[in-house]
Protein backbone atom coordinates (compact mmCIF):
# COMPACT_ATOMS: atom_id res chain seq x y z
CA UNK A 1 0.00 0.00 0.00
CA UNK A 2 1.19 3.48 -0.83
CA UNK A 3 0.26 6.77 0.81
CA UNK A 4 1.67 10.25 1.04
CA UNK A 5 4.27 10.48 3.85
CA UNK A 6 2.31 13.33 5.41
CA UNK A 7 -0.82 11.15 5.54
CA UNK A 8 1.23 8.33 7.07
CA UNK A 9 2.64 10.66 9.71
CA UNK A 10 -0.89 11.77 10.53
CA UNK A 11 -1.58 8.24 11.76
CA UNK A 12 0.55 8.95 14.83
CA UNK A 13 -1.74 11.84 15.75
CA UNK A 14 -4.73 9.64 15.00
CA UNK A 15 -3.29 6.95 17.26
CA UNK A 16 -2.72 9.53 19.97
CA UNK A 17 -6.38 10.58 19.85
CA UNK A 18 -7.54 6.97 19.82
CA UNK A 19 -5.36 6.26 22.85
CA UNK A 20 -6.91 9.23 24.63
CA UNK A 21 -10.39 7.96 23.76
CA UNK A 22 -9.53 4.48 25.02
CA UNK A 23 -8.13 5.89 28.26
CA UNK A 24 -11.19 8.04 28.77
CA UNK A 25 -13.49 5.05 28.22
CA UNK A 26 -11.42 2.99 30.65
CA UNK A 27 -11.67 5.73 33.27
CA UNK A 28 -15.41 5.95 32.64
CA UNK A 29 -15.79 2.19 33.09
CA UNK A 30 -13.70 2.09 36.28
CA UNK A 31 -14.95 5.14 38.17
CA UNK A 32 -14.76 4.34 41.90
CA UNK A 33 -18.32 5.59 42.27
CA UNK A 34 -19.59 2.70 40.10
CA UNK A 35 -18.54 0.02 42.58
CA UNK A 36 -19.68 2.16 45.50
CA UNK A 37 -23.10 2.63 43.88
CA UNK A 38 -23.47 -1.13 43.39
CA UNK A 39 -22.65 -1.73 47.07
CA UNK A 40 -25.00 1.00 48.25
CA UNK A 41 -27.83 -0.24 46.01
CA UNK A 42 -27.39 -3.74 47.44
CA UNK A 43 -27.41 -2.32 50.98
CA UNK A 44 -30.48 -0.20 50.23
CA UNK A 45 -32.29 -3.24 48.83
CA UNK A 46 -31.42 -5.24 51.93
CA UNK A 47 -32.59 -2.48 54.26
CA UNK A 48 -35.78 -1.98 52.28
CA UNK A 49 -36.51 -5.69 52.68
CA UNK A 50 -36.01 -5.33 56.42
CA UNK A 51 -38.22 -2.22 56.41
CA UNK A 52 -41.03 -4.13 54.72
CA UNK A 53 -40.62 -6.99 57.18
CA UNK A 54 -40.72 -4.70 60.24
CA UNK A 55 -43.54 -2.60 58.78
CA UNK A 56 -45.58 -5.76 58.29
CA UNK A 57 -44.86 -6.79 61.88
CA UNK A 58 -45.97 -3.37 63.14
CA UNK A 59 -49.17 -3.58 61.10
CA UNK A 60 -49.93 -7.08 62.35
CA UNK A 61 -49.26 -6.14 65.98
CA UNK A 62 -51.32 -2.94 65.63
CA UNK A 63 -54.28 -5.01 64.46
CA UNK A 64 -53.67 -7.49 67.27
CA UNK A 65 -53.61 -4.66 69.82
CA UNK A 66 -56.89 -3.24 68.49
CA UNK A 67 -58.45 -6.67 68.68
CA UNK A 68 -57.15 -7.16 72.22
CA UNK A 69 -58.48 -3.72 73.22
CA UNK A 70 -61.89 -4.59 71.81
CA UNK A 71 -61.98 -7.92 73.64
CA UNK A 72 -61.05 -6.26 76.94
CA UNK A 73 -63.71 -3.61 76.49
CA UNK A 74 -66.28 -6.22 75.53
CA UNK A 75 -65.62 -8.28 78.67
CA UNK A 76 -65.55 -5.17 80.85
CA UNK A 77 -68.90 -4.12 79.43
CA UNK A 78 -70.29 -7.55 80.30
CA UNK A 79 -68.89 -7.21 83.84
CA UNK A 80 -70.47 -3.78 84.22
CA UNK A 81 -73.86 -5.09 83.16
CA UNK A 82 -73.62 -7.98 85.62
CA UNK A 83 -72.56 -5.64 88.44
CA UNK A 84 -75.49 -3.37 87.67
CA UNK A 85 -77.88 -6.34 87.75
CA UNK A 86 -76.39 -7.50 91.03
CA UNK A 87 -76.58 -4.10 92.70
CA UNK A 88 -80.04 -3.30 91.39
CA UNK A 89 -81.65 -6.15 93.31
CA UNK A 90 -83.34 -7.40 90.15
CA UNK A 91 -81.94 -10.88 90.79
CA UNK A 92 -83.33 -12.37 93.99
CA UNK A 93 -83.23 -16.07 93.34
CA UNK A 94 -80.32 -17.52 95.36
CA UNK A 95 -79.33 -19.84 92.56
CA UNK A 96 -79.33 -17.00 90.01
CA UNK A 97 -77.40 -14.79 92.43
CA UNK A 98 -74.76 -17.45 92.90
CA UNK A 99 -74.53 -17.93 89.14
CA UNK A 100 -74.18 -14.20 88.60
CA UNK A 101 -71.49 -13.87 91.25
CA UNK A 102 -69.63 -16.82 89.78
CA UNK A 103 -69.79 -15.21 86.36
CA UNK A 104 -68.40 -11.96 87.77
CA UNK A 105 -65.43 -13.83 89.22
CA UNK A 106 -64.84 -15.55 85.88
CA UNK A 107 -65.12 -12.23 84.03
CA UNK A 108 -62.59 -10.66 86.39
CA UNK A 109 -60.12 -13.46 85.70
CA UNK A 110 -60.78 -13.16 81.96
CA UNK A 111 -60.14 -9.43 82.06
CA UNK A 112 -56.83 -10.02 83.85
CA UNK A 113 -55.75 -12.56 81.26
CA UNK A 114 -56.77 -10.33 78.37
CA UNK A 115 -55.01 -7.33 79.88
CA UNK A 116 -51.82 -9.39 80.31
CA UNK A 117 -52.06 -10.44 76.66
CA UNK A 118 -52.74 -6.84 75.68
CA UNK A 119 -49.68 -5.64 77.60
CA UNK A 120 -47.51 -8.28 75.93
CA UNK A 121 -48.76 -7.19 72.51
CA UNK A 122 -48.09 -3.53 73.36
CA UNK A 123 -44.52 -4.35 74.38
CA UNK A 124 -43.97 -6.35 71.19
CA UNK A 125 -45.45 -3.49 69.16
CA UNK A 126 -43.15 -1.00 70.84
CA UNK A 127 -40.11 -3.16 70.05
CA UNK A 128 -41.24 -3.70 66.44
CA UNK A 129 -41.81 0.04 66.00
CA UNK A 130 -38.31 0.74 67.36
CA UNK A 131 -36.81 -1.73 64.90
CA UNK A 132 -38.79 -0.16 62.07
CA UNK A 133 -37.65 3.33 63.05
CA UNK A 134 -34.01 2.23 63.15
CA UNK A 135 -34.20 0.57 59.74
CA UNK A 136 -35.97 3.58 58.27
CA UNK A 137 -33.15 5.80 59.58
CA UNK A 138 -30.47 3.50 58.16
CA UNK A 139 -32.29 3.33 54.84
CA UNK A 140 -32.57 7.12 54.70
CA UNK A 141 -28.82 7.46 55.36
CA UNK A 142 -27.92 4.92 52.68
CA UNK A 143 -30.35 6.50 50.21
CA UNK A 144 -28.82 9.94 50.80
CA UNK A 145 -25.29 8.56 50.34
CA UNK A 146 -26.41 6.72 47.21
CA UNK A 147 -27.82 9.93 45.75
CA UNK A 148 -24.51 11.69 46.44
CA UNK A 149 -22.53 8.93 44.74
CA UNK A 150 -24.86 8.97 41.73
CA UNK A 151 -24.45 12.74 41.44
CA UNK A 152 -20.65 12.39 41.70
CA UNK A 153 -20.69 9.65 39.05
CA UNK A 154 -22.81 11.70 36.69
CA UNK A 155 -20.56 14.74 37.15
CA UNK A 156 -17.43 12.66 36.46
CA UNK A 157 -19.02 11.08 33.40
CA UNK A 158 -20.02 14.50 32.08
CA UNK A 159 -16.41 15.67 32.30
CA UNK A 160 -15.10 12.51 30.62
CA UNK A 161 -17.75 12.71 27.90
CA UNK A 162 -16.76 16.31 27.20
CA UNK A 163 -13.10 15.33 26.93
CA UNK A 164 -14.04 12.40 24.69
CA UNK A 165 -16.08 14.69 22.45
CA UNK A 166 -13.09 17.01 22.08
CA UNK A 167 -10.76 14.10 21.28
CA UNK A 168 -13.30 12.71 18.82
CA UNK A 169 -13.51 16.09 17.10
CA UNK A 170 -9.72 16.25 16.79
CA UNK A 171 -9.71 12.69 15.49
CA UNK A 172 -12.24 13.64 12.82
CA UNK A 173 -10.00 16.47 11.69
CA UNK A 174 -7.04 14.10 11.36
CA UNK A 175 -9.05 11.42 9.57
CA UNK A 176 -10.05 13.96 6.93
CA UNK A 177 -6.44 14.12 5.73
CA UNK A 178 -5.82 10.37 5.54
CA UNK A 179 -6.86 8.16 2.59
CA UNK A 180 -9.74 5.81 3.28
CA UNK A 181 -7.78 2.65 2.47
CA UNK A 182 -5.03 3.62 4.92
CA UNK A 183 -7.65 4.38 7.59
CA UNK A 184 -9.22 1.00 6.93
CA UNK A 185 -5.91 -0.79 7.43
CA UNK A 186 -5.17 1.25 10.54
CA UNK A 187 -8.58 0.49 12.08
CA UNK A 188 -8.23 -3.22 11.30
CA UNK A 189 -4.82 -3.39 13.00
CA UNK A 190 -6.03 -1.31 15.94
CA UNK A 191 -8.91 -3.72 16.52
CA UNK A 192 -6.40 -6.60 16.60
CA UNK A 193 -3.56 -5.08 18.61
CA UNK A 194 -5.02 -2.10 20.42
CA UNK A 195 -2.85 0.27 18.40
CA UNK A 196 -2.72 0.40 14.61
CA UNK A 197 0.31 2.58 13.97
CA UNK A 198 3.59 3.13 15.76
CA UNK A 199 6.64 5.31 15.27
CA UNK A 200 9.96 3.78 14.25
CA UNK A 201 12.65 5.28 16.44
CA UNK A 202 16.22 4.13 16.97
CA UNK A 203 15.44 0.98 14.96
CA UNK A 204 12.73 0.06 17.46
CA UNK A 205 8.98 -0.24 16.85
CA UNK A 206 7.21 1.74 19.55
CA UNK A 207 4.19 -0.51 19.19
CA UNK A 208 5.73 -3.83 20.19
CA UNK A 209 8.88 -2.26 21.72
CA UNK A 210 11.09 -4.69 19.83
CA UNK A 211 14.27 -3.72 18.00
CA UNK A 212 14.20 -4.55 14.31
CA UNK A 213 17.13 -6.64 13.07
CA UNK A 214 19.58 -5.40 10.49
CA UNK A 215 18.26 -7.35 7.53
CA UNK A 216 14.70 -6.13 8.09
CA UNK A 217 15.92 -2.58 8.59
CA UNK A 218 17.76 -2.67 5.28
CA UNK A 219 14.64 -3.93 3.56
CA UNK A 220 12.56 -1.19 5.14
CA UNK A 221 15.13 1.46 4.21
CA UNK A 222 14.98 0.38 0.59
CA UNK A 223 11.27 1.18 0.37
CA UNK A 224 10.18 4.49 -1.19
CA UNK A 225 8.85 7.24 1.09
CA UNK A 226 5.26 6.69 0.01
CA UNK A 227 5.35 2.97 0.78
CA UNK A 228 3.36 2.11 3.92
CA UNK A 229 5.75 0.16 6.10
CA UNK A 230 4.74 -2.67 8.44
CA UNK A 231 6.61 -3.83 11.51
CA UNK A 232 8.10 -7.27 10.74
CA UNK A 233 7.50 -8.25 14.39
CA UNK A 234 3.94 -7.08 15.14
CA UNK A 235 2.56 -6.05 11.72
CA UNK A 236 1.58 -2.56 12.90
CA UNK A 237 2.00 0.32 10.48
CA UNK A 238 5.46 1.79 10.97
CA UNK A 239 5.78 5.54 10.70
CA UNK A 240 9.19 6.87 9.75
CA UNK A 241 10.71 9.54 11.99
CA UNK A 242 13.97 11.50 11.83
CA UNK A 243 15.26 9.12 14.52
CA UNK A 244 14.18 5.93 12.72
CA UNK A 245 17.71 4.65 12.20
CA UNK A 246 17.02 3.70 8.58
Amino acid sequence: MKADPTAQAALLELQAQDSILAQLQHRKNTLPELAEIVELEARAKELDGQRIEHDTAVSDLTRAQKKADAEVEQVKARRTRDEERLSSGAVSNPKDLASLQHELVALERRIGTLEDDELEIMESLEEAQARLTNVQGDLADVTAELEQKIAARDAAIAVLDQQAAEAQAERGTVVGGVPADLIGLYDKLRSQYGTGAAALRARRCEGCRLEINGADLRELAAQPDDEVLRCPECSRILIRTPESGL
